[in-house]
């Protein structure tokens, strides 16, 4: 695990060492085990060394091949490396190091971009061609691993993080206000923008090829993608459960392979209690870490978000040494400022408890397996999709969906909102952006099932990605790498395959509830919908107690709705409704100072939008001033 940078000059112009070691110095926390640099007239590679496989001086980056035509900066673990090692050396080549690094330097030498195909882990990374005077980028199938880049005149500037690009003088901050729109109206990014003018993500599951003296727009290529659908033959639950657990135990045991110690994150839900139950077997010694929360001054349902308790259990009966952390709330003030800084923008979720977690385990592992993916690969939000699954085409599915994904910012009030930059965002059309999510696939759809699976689809595109983004920056941040063997190439393919039914138990019931029924159906859709992941459930069930098995799904979140308006109103108040607060050049402040008033007052529930307030309010500080 490391940190990749990087400066290509299309014109010729040669590159400037001191800048590219600014661009590398600055994601230092990314790889406190060495630095590296490679600059030939025009190009300049850096990277930053985490190191987790082969810890000797051979692992050293950026790596060049035997016959030096190729140079390699490379962030992430193949964790199939040693299978196509012993593929590469069949066909003549010959190994300096115990690292995947050196295999995917080969693998690229050998098969080019074909090889991604072959590799199964999280990956990001830049590859320089001398003899063809080209560069390749390229990020792993689900976006674990995070690459960004932005063309500044006639250089093209790269990096593992935003802080990277912008360490160069050449590149001048500032927002992009579609970026911003598209962000308060998902609490997330559905395409390629950053919060950064100029900025784009490389997207997942895409590679991007650029020439010396390259003029033309830079275009990712995509060489993957995720497909849902129904299996044209159904076959017996049990040699799904049967071949799903085989699947399972053969993604974590693939994903131990280290020279440092691996530790797990355990919550106290199924997935995470899952993957350390199967690695508890594996490993003689296993850490385990949990993150809980003062329930003191919580009310309603955030009185169940604590899940000490189950965790203790579970590491109990899988002989873990058990570390964990009780946040309040004084901590969430207290690291905004550094949160801000490493997760450079705002995305998904209230991810502070995300950095304490992963402070943490990094004061005991460089390793950390998590329970990501789980749920978006086996139904494990049936809420969501059971709201979709009735529709009288494709177009009335998005417009559903989309009302649903519209997390803190209806269309409504959206122009009040925005008043101070509507001007340069009013012809943006946040259904398109929507939309444009699936337009890599057919929509001509008839069945309830075909929904579900396009949902499945949506949020693994982007609510997975999101939470995959977040957890990369803030476990980095302490230096730590975190796996989630839930995206293991079998395992992914398999979920994708299977029928709804072993996913979601009460489709039909649903689809059968009269939509014309006077007064609400929130209620029955809801008594409908508390199942989900019912084929992980009994799979993990012999690894796992019934009453974690069996549980309703509780997301890793602190009683923010509570504290907000109560031991935190201070802080509030502080950033948002002051006259100073940086925000107002882009947010209208009447506007703003209502929807927060309705959350203090108690008519709404708005803590998702108090959140991403605070976040961007302490993001101008960081990046704008």
């Amino acid at each position: 695990m490391c940190g990749v940078t990087g400066i290509f000059n299309l014109n010729g112009e040669p590159v400037s060492v001191v800048n590219l070691h600014k661009m590398t110095d600055v994601i230092a926390h990314r790889g406190p085990d060495g630095e590296g640099f490679f600059v030939e007239s025009y190009v300049g590679l850096g990277h930053r060394r985490l190191a987790i496989i082969d810890l000797s001086p051979a692992g050293h980056q950026p790596m060049q091949s035997a016959d030096g035509r190729f140079v390699l900066s490379y962030n992430g673990e193949v964790y199939n490396f040693q299978e196509i090692r012993v593929e590469l050396e069949a066909l003549g080549y010959h190994f300096r190091s115990r690292t995947d690094s050196e295999v995917v330097l080969n693998a690229f030498a050998q098969w080019g971009e074909k090889c991604l195909d072959r590799f199964n882990g999280m990956f990001a990374f830049a590859i320089w061609d001398k003899q063809e005077h080209s560069l390749f980028l390229a990020r792993d199938r689900y976006g674990i691993k995070p690459l960004y880049y932005s063309q500044v005149g006639e250089k093209l500037l790269f990096g593992s993080e935003i802080k990277a690009i912008t360490a160069h003088p050449a590149f001048k901050t500032s927002v992009d206000k579609e970026g911003l729109l598209e962000y308060f109206t998902f609490q997330n990014f559905f395409t390629n923008r950053t919060l950064y003018d100029g900025v784009q993500m490389l997207p997942a599951g895409n590679w991007m090829r650029i020439q010396l003296g390259q003029r033309a727009e830079l275009k990712p290529v995509q060489y993957w993608d995720y497909f849902f659908k129904e299996p044209e033959q159904v076959k017996d639950e049990t040699e799904y459960a049967e071949e799903l657990d085989r699947l399972f135990r053969q993604a974590v045991n693939r994903q131990l392979v280290s020279d440092v110690d691996v530790g797990a994150y355990l919550s106290g839900g199924m997935d995470s209690g899952s993957i350390t139950a199967v690695a508890a077997t594996q490993l003689s010694y296993m850490r385990t870490f949990t993150c809980g929360f003062d329930l003191s001054s919580a009310s309603g349902l955030e009185l169940g978000f604590d899940e000490r308790c189950k965790a203790e259990f579970m590491s109990n009966k899988f002989k873990t040494e058990h570390y964990e952390m009780v946040l309040k709330a004084g901590d969430m003030e207290r690291v905004m400022s550094k949160l801000a800084w490493h997760l450079e923008e705002p995305r998904v979720g209230q991810s502070y408890p995300n950095y304490y977690a992963a402070q943490l385990a990094s004061k005991f592992v460089k390793v950390v397996l998590s329970g990501a993916g789980g749920d978006e690969f086996f139904g494990g939000y049936p809420w969501r999709y059971y709201r979709a699954v009735v529709n009288d085409d494709f177009e009335h599915y998005i417009d559903k969906y989309y009302g649903f994904w519209q997390r803190m910012i209806p269309n409504k009030v959206i122009h009040e909102v925005f008043k101070p930059i509507w001007k340069d965002v009013e012809h943006v059309w946040t259904r398109d952006i929507f939309r444009d999510v699936f337009s890599t696939h057919a929509h001509d759809f008839t069945r309830p099932e075909q929904y579900v699976n396009h949902s499945l689809y949506f949020e693994a595109k982007t609510f997975l990605h999101g939470l995959l983004v977040v957890e990369d920056k803030l476990s980095m941040a302490h230096s730590l790498e975190t796996r989630v063997p839930f995206l293991d190439n079998d395992l992914v393919d398999f979920a994708m395959r299977l029928p709804v039914k072993t996913k979601l138990g009460n489709l039909n019931e649903v689809v059968r509830l009269n939509e014309n029924e006077p007064g609400s159906k929130t209620q029955k859709y809801f008594q409908k919908c508390q199942d989900g992941k019912l084929l992980l459930r009994k799979a993990m069930s012999k690894y796992i107690p019934d009453e974690i098995a069996d549980a309703t799904k509780q997301g890793f979140s602190a009683p923010d709705a509570s504290w907000f308006k109560g031991e935190s109103i201070d802080y509030v108040q502080e950033k948002l409704l002051s006259n100073n607060a940086h925000i107002y050049e882009y947010l209208d402040r009447k506007t703003i100072h209502s929807l927060i008033h309705e959350h203090l007052l108690g008519k709404e529930n708005r803590r998702l939008l108090i959140w991403s307030l605070l976040n961007f309010e302490h993001w101008c500080c960081e990046f704008m001033n």
